[in-house]
């Protein structure tokens, strides 16, 4: 039509070039990451932005951006990481088993698909009863190092948690206790505005018979229960 703009979608230069420069932090973060020089995805992301000189905060990648870039990554330069995560996710499901009167919830690497050998299987229990995990574990003799973790329930509220650390066999746990109500609504992740991203036992026996294609279902479809 004579006059008529083009129905083709035009990319806005400016707009190409924040895309860039977020995903070049999200790379360095997942380099950081993958080489051990950063242990968590605020450190990564700030030193990546560090070094690339980006300083404006619109600029840097979600938590969400840099575990892709870290499995990327990972694809590449440790294709071992594969084998890992398998063989953590079926210590993790084995111990939601056990767990399963605290409606447990895998978080963290091992769900993400990012683990390597000094990662910990971190799991979410819930109960009212501030007790129940410690009377659990100790009637099935099992020495667990007693913690405090701060977690943020929401954007105004964050609060203390106990942490029950062990190894079984070579693989390290971490069980948070939580209040019932949190099996709905997750803390939310550090340096994240976004609830964490967790499994039931459920969710993970499917992602293990899907083939462990974490790097294109828990970073798009892992829900938060």
């Amino acid at each position: 039509m004579a006059g008529g703009k083009s129905g083709k979608a035009r990319s806005h230069p400016r707009s190409d070039a924040n895309s860039r420069i977020r995903d070049g932090v999200a790379r360095e973060a997942a380099r950081l990451m993958g080489t051990g020089e950063a242990g968590d995805y605020p450190q990564a992301r700030r030193k990546a932005s560090q070094r690339l000189g980006v300083t404006d905060k619109a600029l840097l990648p979600d938590n969400e951006h840099i575990e892709q870039a870290l499995q990327d990554y990972q694809r590449l330069f440790r294709p071992e990481i594969a084998e890992l995560s398998h063989r953590y996710r079926e210590a993790a499901l084995e111990a939601m088993e056990f767990l399963a009167p605290f409606q447990p919830r895998l978080t963290g690497p091992v769900l993400d698909g990012t683990a390597d050998a000094q990662s910990v299987v971190t799991l979410h229990l819930h109960d009212d009863d501030a007790d129940a995990v410690a009377h659990h574990l100790q009637q099935h003799d099992i020495p667990a190092d007693t913690d405090r973790v701060r977690l943020r329930l929401d954007a105004r509220r964050d609060e203390e948690f106990p942490v029950w650390r062990f190894f079984a066999g070579d693989v390290a746990f971490e069980l948070v206790g939580l209040p019932s109500l949190q099996v709905r609504q997750a803390p939310l992740a550090r340096g994240d505005d976004q609830p964490m991203r967790r499994a039931s036992a459920n969710q993970l026996r499917r992602l293990m018979r899907d083939g462990e294609a974490l790097a294109g279902t828990a970073s798009g479809t892992a829900p938060h229960p």
